[in-house]
């Protein structure tokens, strides 16, 4: 009897075994969120700056025609009078037509309001045509505003000027090379005075490096310049800063 006993029991222990290895009985991984956390705020953290001065190449001129007439039609014809003269008299002067680009249109009703009665009355339309110029030759800038204003005559507009580096990419390199020699300082710096190694950079990030754009507000033009305007594009700063983590040895 008692051995029947023993039998059975050791049959259900045998199933039980077999049981639980069939099923997947293992620990949750451990979570890696502060494992993560903590590599992440090792080693050196340092950010560095470089900049490279450069003169601007390229001239961006904003001008156009504004014109108010009775009718539509009217103010249409004569934007479009004006406004030809002007692109054609900028590409004598060696501006590409790629290099025009068209910035604004406009057609708007122009009304004008009695204070007594408060009663509006439409006097005409104006009509508002712009463009933007890329002048290649910075020195050119004076004399093609003398031209563009004689050009257009008194529907002539200039909104302003701004200045531009066509290829920044030697500045941004220079200033690249500046910016990591000067994170290398300080984290050579840094690990001397905790008397520690310095090791590899294992993360490097950059910000900055884009050309800035100087603008101008342009001239007021009751009627065309006697002379060109004096026009100096004085110098950029491009400025790059990076942010380096170095290893701890």
């Amino acid at each position: 009897m008692r051995k029947g006993l023993f039998i059975i029991l050791g049959l259900a222990l045998a199933a039980l075994a077999i049981f639980a290895a069939g099923c997947d009985i293992t620990s949750p991984p451990a979570q890696s969120n502060g494992e993560t956390e903590n590599n992440q705020n090792t080693g050196i953290w340092v950010t560095g700056s470089g900049s490279a001065a450069a003169v601007p190449d390229v001239a961006l001129l904003t001008l156009g025609v504004e014109v108010q007439e009775t009718t539509v039609a009217q103010a249409q014809s004569e934007a479009a009078a004006a406004m030809n003269a002007i692109v054609d008299e900028i590409k004598s002067r060696g501006v590409a037509e790629r290099d025009i680009q068209t910035q604004q249109f406009y057609i708007t009703p122009v009304w004008s309001y009695n204070r007594d009665t408060g009663a509006q009355t439409l006097v005409g339309y104006r009509v508002t045509n712009s463009v933007t110029a890329k002048i290649r030759k910075v020195a050119d800038t004076g004399a093609i505003i003398e031209a563009v204003a004689r050009a257009g005559g008194n529907f002539t507009t200039i909104s302003g000027i701004s200045f531009t580096i066509d290829d920044p990419s030697p500045y941004q390199k220079e200033a690249r090379q500046l910016a990591m020699a000067n994170a290398l300082d300080k984290a050579r710096q840094l690990a001397d005075a905790a008397d520690v190694s310095l090791g590899d950079p294992i993360y490097i990030n950059e910000s900055g490096g884009t050309p800035p754009i100087k603008n101008i507000p342009g001239p007021a033009l009751p009627e065309a310049p006697s002379a060109p305007p004096p026009i100096s594009p004085g110098e950029s700063e491009i400025i790059i800063n990076v942010q380096v983590v170095y290893e701890i040895r």
